[in-house]
């Protein structure tokens, strides 16, 4: 049985809204409100979910680059949620980010040589001529020559530059990596061939993924399971296949359904969407999601659905199903 790599438990990410001369704390943006999951080693857990959902906060607030407000994150059996400012450096050896926006990650006043050399100086790696070649040999891996390590940021277009982005954090020899939307600001046709790149990273060095996106199309070609996040909390979490082929939760329903088809005699039935998402510093009583939902029923305004195993490997958090076994995933 393959080993769940990294566990979250009860994740929190609250930040506190200040007003007046003395900024005193008057309430809370619930941006991550009560998160659970886990990722198995080797696979690809996809988020998805709207903006201002809470998904990018999620990402950032596993890595410790947002503190958590409440929650346990445990990577490789150890909570990192208590470790100190040098243990979480330690860790982050294993566990690194991909950036939405390749250019505003990489800093434009260095070369790519003195990018990529960061974090393997960082990490201990003092020999120069070892980090020259570590350097050469991954952007060789990732589509790029090694005379573009003399090169800035800028001299580069968007696609390249990501692939900047994947070498950087595959430098340290990671176990995780979690992609922020690492595609979204690419032509399609970049995309494609990042989430390929992508794809065979994983196989050749054994990689684990946090993929997130907003678009569920990107989302199901890379990933082995989705998890669907509405206002800070998972609504659904399942296989990508299963996702996509038996939606249980309708705001699943509604994204899917919002997924282009390139069919003109398509007519499956569309759930659309009215209204905008609640403000996550005053969410909704009840389900959050009962504002926008074509089937709300009295329960939904007033308690608050658990994240319930439906059927083997099925979670959805919605009041239209009764689950039978209620323990967290």
């Amino acid at each position: 049985m393959t080993k769940h790599l990294l566990e979250v438990d009860g994740l929190k990410k609250h930040f506190p809204i200040k007003k007046g001369l003395f900024g005193k704390t008057v309430g809370a943006v619930k941006a991550v409100n009560d998160v659970s999951f886990y990722v198995k080693e080797g696979e690809t857990l996809g988020i998805v979910g709207e903006s201002g959902c809470g998904k990018s906060t999620t990402g950032r607030s596993l890595v410790r680059l947002l503190e958590p407000t409440e929650g346990k994150v445990s990577f490789d059996g150890q909570d990192i949620t208590k470790f100190s400012a040098n243990d979480m450096r330690k860790v982050r050896r294993n566990i690194q980010m991909v950036f939405q926006d390749p250019y505003a990650s990489l800093n434009p006043r260095h070369t790519i040589e003195k990018i990529l050399a960061e974090p393997l100086i960082v990490h201990g790696m003092k020999d120069a001529k070892k980090r020259k070649e570590k350097i050469y040999e991954f952007l060789e891996i990732v589509g790029l020559n090694a005379f573009h390590a003399k090169r800035y940021p800028h001299q580069f277009s968007g696609g390249q530059r990501q692939r900047i982005g994947i070498a950087r954090a595959l430098m340290t020899n990671p176990k995780l990596i979690i992609a922020d939307e690492p595609v979204s600001a690419l032509d399609v046709s970049i995309q494609a061939q990042v989430l390929n790149l992508m794809q065979d990273l994983q196989k050749e060095f054994n990689l684990t993924y946090i993929f997130i996106a907003h678009d569920l199309g990107v989302v199901r070609h890379i990933s082995d399971r989705i998890a669907v996040m509405y206002l800070g909390k998972i609504v659904e979490i399942t296989d990508s296949n299963e996702l996509h082929q038996n939606p249980m939760h309708p705001y699943t329903q509604a994204l899917l359904s919002a997924v282009p088809i390139p069919d003109p005699h398509h007519d499956e039935n569309e759930v659309v969407l009215e209204g905008d998402m609640p403000s996550p510093a005053n969410p909704p009583t009840g389900c959050a999601f009962h504002t926008r939902c074509p089937f709300k029923m009295d329960v939904c305004t007033k308690a608050v659905p658990e994240l319930k195993e439906q059927k083997p490997g099925h979670f959805a958090a919605c009041h239209l199903y009764n689950g039978t076994n209620s323990n967290d995933i």
